[in-house]
């Protein structure tokens, strides 16, 4: 196996365990994060956001589907079953996540999934089928984990960008 395929495969190891920590190692100080929940993250920004999600997701279930890598990118599909504790929905989510890797570490990661099929299952009812797809929910949920995220860290006195 080659070792950035098994930096990843370690990477959601420690996801599946909810291990924030061992899951921040996989990352290079410039790391830079995005996904369409968490837009645009970097440095410690993104370690926070995995501590953080992996502090609240007390009953997160991962399959790691496939794990491609070379010395310079890698892909890896995944799923995640969670409950999403806004609404108390259960979540089943189908992510593909691409990789750029540095010095043995992550350095950019994109995260891609339905958005749709996901305000569909975690916020439910008319609003989530209906304006789920919309710019509007999906700047409302990107908001509401920012500022999510900006309060974990300032509650553990992170710095970040």
């Amino acid at each position: 196996m080659h070792p950035n395929a098994q930096l990843l495969t370690d990477f959601y190891a420690a996801f599946a365990r909810r291990d924030g920590d061992a899951m921040a190692t996989a990352y290079h100080p410039d790391a830079e994060f995005s996904d369409p929940a968490f837009p645009g993250l970097r440095g410690a920004r993104v370690t926070s956001m995995w501590r953080m999600l992996c502090e609240r997701g007390t009953d997160l279930e991962l399959t790691l589907k496939d794990v491609q890598a070379d010395d310079r990118t890698g892909r890896a599909q995944w799923e995640a079953r969670y409950t999403f504790s806004v609404s108390g929905n259960k979540v089943i989510n189908h992510v593909t996540s691409e990789f750029e890797f540095k010095d043995g570490k992550i350095l950019r990661q994109t995260d891609r999934f339905d958005f749709w099929a996901w305000a569909r299952q975690a916020i439910g009812g008319p609003a989530g089928v209906l304006l789920g797809w919309t710019p509007l929910v999906r700047n409302k949920v990107q908001a509401q984990a920012l500022r999510s995220l900006d309060k974990y860290m300032e509650e553990r006195g992170i710095k970040g960008a």
